[in-house]
């Protein structure tokens, strides 16, 4: 049986090929098991990205070998999103706020030391949360840049009521930089260089309900944040999170769109999550390839078309569209 491989696979073999750290590789071979078609034709295939994963994540196999701990966490939901900054910057608390996990929170620096992760329940969708390790010139974890690289958006949380934030947060974008992640507001592109990654971002300026901020605010837009979207956030409860969970939602660039059987109303619990930009033939592979195949036409509800809209293959989708598929 053919193999198959999809264009995503076939972008994180690439990666693979050319990652040069064992964090890279294992990223890497994280995403070929997860893009890769699940069928007979590729058990081989998928027993060969397990033992080299397997190998990476523990290096004790050698007498006298030191194990390397290594982390990625697998992405659930309808998109990834990482918190990251320097140290003492209320990540943990921010964690806490928007989602349904509960961090070790402390006074102290480098309270996380591993990856911690919830859900944001927006609307009828869930989008995964993590928290990380900070990153300052003190210290810092090399894994911390692969689970970055790995996201769909980072928010860079600054304690806004830090003096010294300003430079803590201009060592944290250099450090970005120096492991090939260069943070973009908006678009996202392919680089020349299979290593580099361009990763959305936006800036969290944390603790604004302490004390006077302003002027700090204005320093913040005099380093290299000046470039992203800013968001005063806190973790207590009078703070409404309501803005940074729709700029989340925003900035993932993914639509929800519903299925509906002939003559039954639509099911809104269970949305199917494609990019922006995806077309119906999109939607019938998401739903399964036996549906792309056969797929002779669509009926769609939605904002921009008039109810039951009988359309083509490539007709482009927009967020909460309804769509009743038609098989030959």
């Amino acid at each position: 049986m053919p193999a198959n491989l999809t264009p995503d696979y076939i972008k994180a073999e690439e990666k693979y090929k050319n990652a040069k750290t064992p964090q890279e590789k294992l990223e890497a071979l994280h995403e070929m098991l997860a893009t890769i078609p699940k069928h007979k034709g590729t058990e081989k295939m998928q027993a060969d990205i397990k033992r080299r994963i397997a190998k990476l994540t523990d290096s004790s196999g050698k007498k006298g070998a030191k194990r390397t701990d290594f982390y990625f966490v697998p992405k659930e939901g309808a998109g990834q999103v990482v918190l990251a900054g320097p140290p003492n910057s209320g990540k943990s608390s921010l964690l806490k706020k928007l989602t349904n996990a509960h961090p070790v929170i402390g006074e102290y620096p480098f309270s996380t030391t591993t990856p911690v992760w919830g859900m944001i329940f927006f609307e009828n969708i869930q989008i995964q949360l993590v928290d990380i390790p900070p990153v300052s010139p003190e210290f810092h974890e090399g894994w911390v840049f692969g689970i970055i690289r790995n996201a769909d958006l980072v928010i860079v949380v600054v304690d806004i009521a830090d003096d010294d934030s300003m430079d803590k947060i201009t060592f944290f974008f250099d450090a970005l930089n120096q492991h090939k992640i260069f943070p973009v507001p908006e678009s996202v592109k392919e680089t020349e260089d299979p290593a580099a990654k361009e990763l959305k971002t936006i800036i969290a300026a944390n603790k604004s309900d302490i004390g006077n901020f302003s002027e700090n605010l204005e320093l913040l837009k005099l380093t290299e944040c000046k470039n992203f979207e800013t968001f005063l956030t806190s973790s207590s409860e009078s703070w409404d999170d309501k803005e940074l969970k729709n700029q989340i939602f925003n900035k993932l660039d993914i639509i929800r769109i519903y299925t509906k059987q002939p003559g039954k109303e639509a099911d809104k619990s269970d949305p199917v999550i494609l990019h922006k930009g995806a077309n119906l033939m999109d939607f019938a592979k998401a739903i399964h390839k036996d549906f792309a195949k056969n797929l002779k036409f669509a009926r769609i509800w939605g904002d921009e078309v008039y109810p039951g809209q009988k359309v083509q293959h490539d007709f482009e989708l927009r967020d909460e569209d309804i769509i009743e598929l038609h098989i030959k």
